[in-house]
């Protein structure tokens, strides 16, 4: 992993074709970001929704309808190639995954941009803590619970929460440092017995890969970015785009702006 890379020359590496998979590890200090794209009709309903569920959908930028711009967040991107993989959605089914969807882009398209767990990552390894998907090099596990979303809408769902194992005090200590960063999904909703939450196997996620959980190490759980593939699967939009799970958007913004002190 070349974790020397800017985030404008990961993006071009990604929209080359040169950079596939997740990006978790990459581009330290710098904010990545889930994405869905919808139809203009169908986005101001996605909005509430997000409004209503802040810590797994926390809003960081919109584009206006059509464009594959948000300035706030990059330079000289393009939502249609500089993310990894992409899921593509047809009425609610997952239809395909791609490396590029400029062949599917429509005029009336709104994406959305959310805020991202890696980013808060950066954070807890700068204060000594592991993040275990990192130091196996594989994608965070992400299962899906039986904690309910706040319906807006066409949009309702249970959240997707994704796993970092931890000894008691360095939960504590993950918890503290995660509740600084509410634009990034915060601090953890949930430690230890995962059957509360209706997870059934932690080592069978839904979305990412399963991590090494050692001894006295419990289970530490915060609200995730996939929640809305699981919110668009109920509403069953006639078309709808978003990240592959693990494989995000990598912005030139700073981590540290996203703190509150």
């Amino acid at each position: 992993m070349n974790t020397d890379l800017t985030p404008s020359e990961l993006r071009q590496r990604i929209r080359s074709g040169e950079h596939t998979g997740n990006t978790s590890g990459y581009c330290p200090g710098y904010v990545q970001c889930n994405m869905t794209i919808l139809p203009k009709d169908w986005a101001n309903e996605f909005l509430q929704f997000c409004q209503q569920n802040p810590k797994p959908c926390p809003v960081l930028g919109m584009a206006d309808a059509g464009s594959w711009e948000i300035p706030a967040l990059a330079e000289n991107l393009d939502i249609r190639s500089d993310i990894p993989s992409y899921r593509v959605f047809r009425d609610g089914e997952l239809e395909q995954e791609v490396s590029d969807i400029s062949e599917l882009w429509q005029d009336d398209f709104v994406t959305f941009m959310l805020g991202c767990s890696f980013s808060f990552e950066e954070a807890l390894i700068s204060d000594g803590l592991e993040v275990r998907n990192v130091t196996e090099n594989c994608n965070v596990p992400m299962y899906r619970t039986n904690v309910a979303c706040t319906p807006a809408g066409r949009f309702s769902g249970n959240m997707v929460m994704s796993m970092r194992p931890y000894l008691p005090a360095d939960a504590i200590r993950a918890i503290q440092i995660c509740t600084r960063f509410p634009a990034v999904h915060g601090s953890p909703l949930h430690l230890g017995d995962p059957d509360l939450i209706g997870i059934a196997d932690i080592n069978k996620p839904e979305f990412g890969d399963a991590v090494t959980i050692n001894a006295n190490e419990l289970p530490v759980f915060w609200a995730c970015g996939v929640t809305p593939q699981v919110a668009l699967e109920q509403a069953k939009p006639p078309i709808c785009i978003t990240h592959s799970p693990g494989c995000m958007l990598v912005t030139d913004v700073r981590n540290s702006k996203l703190a509150v002190m």
